[in-house]
C-alpha cells in the first residue's frame, strides 16, 4: 500500500491525468447507458400501441418517411436508425423510408408520391422545407394537406421542434419523444408562407424569410470554427469591417390581417341521399335572386419605402395560439442606425432565435405582402434556413394549411396559455 501511494506521488502528472481518463470515460459509459435505457422504454411504449387489435378488413396505416442521411453532418441516418426507427417499427405502421441523395430531391419524390396516411420529416429545417414545398406544389395539393405530418428533428437547425415538443438536452430523449408523438396522434395546424418570385414556381416555408446583415454573417460563422465560442461573434464583427453602416433599401406593399373563419371539423358527415340532394339543388336555384353580382371591395393596400439593416417575414408558428380570431404574418423591418457593437450583441442572439425583433424595430402585422428590390440588389434570402437567390417576391399568408403532429403536452399548454 505505500509503495502504491509512494508511485503516485512519485509520478503525480501521469497520475492526475489518468484519473481524469478514468473519471471521463465512466462519465460516457453512463450517459451510454441512460441512452440505452431511453431508447429501451420508448421502444416498450411503441410496442403496447403495436399490440393493439384491429379488425381483419382494415389495413394497416402507411407512413412514407424522408430521411435526408446529410442533415447533422451525416449523422441523420445513424440518428434515425438508433432511436426512430425501431419505434416506427414496433408500432404497427407500413413504414417506407426514402432516403435523399441530394439537395432538391425530396421536392420531385413528393410529386410521385402515391397515396399515403402520414408523412413523416427527419431532418433539419431545409428537410421540412423540401417536403412542404414539393408537397404544396402538387396538382392534388388540397388533398394532400389535409394528410398529418411527423417532424423527427435530426438537423442541425430544427425550429419547429421548439413548438412541437419539449426542450429536451439530451438528443436521444428528444428524438424519441418526437416519434412517440406521432404514435399518440395529437396534430395542430401550423401556418404556411407561400413565397412567389418573378421566375421560378413558390416556394412554401413554415418559419419565415429573413433578408439583411445578421442572416449573411450568421451563415459564415462555421467558416471561424477554430475560435471556438467566439466563433458567432467574430463572424459579425468581421462584418462589420467591409462595409458600414449596412443598410438594405425596398418598396413593401402590403394587406392587413384576415378574419380566421371556424375550423372545419376533422369528419365530415356522411353523404345524404340523391332526392334530398336535388330537392337542396333546385330550392337554391328558385330561390336565388337573379340580379347583377355584387362588386368585390377593393383591397387595401399600404405602400411603404424601407431601409433597413434586416428584415424578416416570420409565421406565427413559434408563438403558437390556437384560438386567435385574426391569421396574419410577423414582419419586423429593423433600425437602420445600429452601432458596431451592437450588431455584434444582437447577431449573437438572432443565432439563437433567428426572427428575434429587437426593440426599436418597426412592427407589421399582413395577411400578404410584396417586397420590391432595387435593380441590381445582391445577396440572399433564408427561407427556412436555406439559401435563396434575393429577388422581388410576393408572400401570401396559408392559415392552418398543414397538420403536424405535437407532444400532447405542448398542445396541452397551448390551450392553457390562450385561456390565461
Amino acid at each position: 500500500m505505500a509503495r502504491g501511494l509512494a508511485a503516485l506521488r512519485d509520478h503525480w502528472k501521469k497520475s492526475t491525468f489518468g484519473a481524469c481518463l478514468l473519471g471521463w470515460g465512466g462519465h460516457w459509459l453512463y450517459g451510454k447507458h441512460c441512452d440505452n435505457l431511453l431508447r429501451r422504454a420508448a421502444c416498450q411504449e411503441a410496442q403496447a400501441f403495436g399490440n393493439q387489435l384491429i379488425p381483419a378488413t382494415v389495413p394497416l396505416k402507411k407512413a412514407t418517411v424522408f430521411l435526408n442521411p446529410a442533415a447533422c453532418k451525416g449523422k441523420a441516418g445513424n440518428l434515425f436508425e438508433k432511436n426512430a426507427a425501431p419505434i416506427l417499427h414496433l408500432s404497427g405502421l407500413d413504414v417506407t423510408v426514402v432516403k435523399t441523395d441530394y439537395e432538391g430531391q425530396a421536392k420531385k419524390l413528393l410529386e410521385l408520391m402515391e397515396n399515403t396516411d402520414l408523412i413523416i420529416i427527419a431532418g433539419g429545417d431545409g428537410t421540412v422545407q423540401e417536403v412542404i414545398t414539393g408537397l404544396l406544389r402538387r396538382a392534388d395539393e388540397a388533398a394532400f394537406s389535409k394528410i398529418p405530418i411527423g417532424f423527427i428533428p435530426l438537423g442541425k437547425t430544427c425550429t419547429l421542434s421548439h413548438t412541437l415538443y419539449p426542450e429536451s438536452t439530451n438528443q436521444v430523449q428528444h428524438i424519441t419523444n418526437a416519434t412517440l408523438a406521432i404514435l399518440k396522434g395529437e396534430t395542430v395546424p401550423l401556418d404556411v408562407l407561400q413565397i412567389t418570385g418573378e421566375k421560378e414556381q413558390p416556394v412554401f416555408a413554415v418559419s419565415g424569410l429573413r433578408w439583411g446583415s445578421y442572416r449573411d454573417a450568421g451563415v459564415k460563422v462555421s467558416k471561424y470554427w477554430y475560435l471556438g465560442p467566439l466563433k458567432t461573434k467574430a463572424a459579425h464583427f468581421f462584418s462589420t469591417l467591409k462595409e458600414w453602416p449596412q443598410k438594405h433599401q425596398a418598396a413593401l406593399m402590403y394587406l392587413g390581417p384576415t378574419e380566421r373563419p371556424p375550423e372545419e371539423p376533422e369528419e365530415k358527415s356522411s353523404r345524404p341521399p340523391l332526392y334530398v340532394r336535388l330537392y337542396r339543388r333546385l330550392r337554391s336555384y328558385w330561390s336565388s335572386p337573379k340580379g347583377f353580382p355584387q362588386e368585390v371591395a377593393p383591397e387595401d393596400w399600404e405602400e411603404l419605402k424601407l431601409s433597413t439593416i434586416e428584415l424578416s417575414i416570420a409565421t406565427r408558428n413559434r408563438q403558437l395560439d390556437l384560438t386567435r380570431t385574426e391569421d396574419f404574418m410577423d414582419i419586423c423591418i429593423e433600425a437602420e442606425s445600429v452601432s458596431k457593437g451592437q450588431f455584434v450583441h444582437t447577431g449573437s442572439q438572432k443565432m439563437r432565435d433567428p426572427h428575434m425583433c429587437p426593440e426599436g424595430s418597426q412592427r407589421i402585422q399582413a395577411s400578404r405582402c410584396i417586397l420590391q428590390l432595387p435593380e441590381g440588389t445582391e445577396g440572399s434570402f433564408g427561407i427556412d434556413n436555406e439559401e435563396y437567390e434575393a429577388m422581388p417576391v410576393e408572400v401570401k399568408l396559408l392559415p392552418r394549411k398543414l397538420r403536424f403532429f405535437c407532444d400532447p403536452r405542448m398542445r396541452e399548454q397551448m390551450l392553457q396559455a390562450a385561456v390565461q
